[in-house]
């Protein structure tokens, strides 16, 4: 299974730049079973202290992983969710068709 972090929008003030929060996702794949979460994480102005020109998307990830994000939880959940799909204990259907 891989899985690939993604940060997708960050959130900044325009007096100076400061990045307040970044919306993320995390999405695993399976050969052709796929999960993904989406989520926001933010934190107070001014912590971390990086100006927005001066980014990067390793440094972002850092960040989320470093308030509150658990990314091995987060790993462990989306490979929970390709487990189910692959092994369903609940399915949907109808037995004449």
């Amino acid at each position: 299974m891989v899985t690939i972090w993604t940060i997708t929008q960050l959130n900044r003030r325009t007096s100076d730049g400061f990045v307040t929060s970044a919306h993320w996702n995390a999405t695993a794949t399976d050969e052709n079973f796929i999960a993904s979460v989406y989520n926001t994480c933010g934190w107070p102005v001014g912590d971390p202290a990086i100006p927005y020109d001066e980014l990067t998307q390793d440094i972002v990830l850092n960040w989320i992983w470093a308030n509150g994000v658990d990314k091995d939880a987060t790993e462990a959940s989306l490979a929970s969710q390709i487990e189910l799909q692959k092994n369903p204990v609940n399915v949907t259907g109808l037995p004449w068709q």
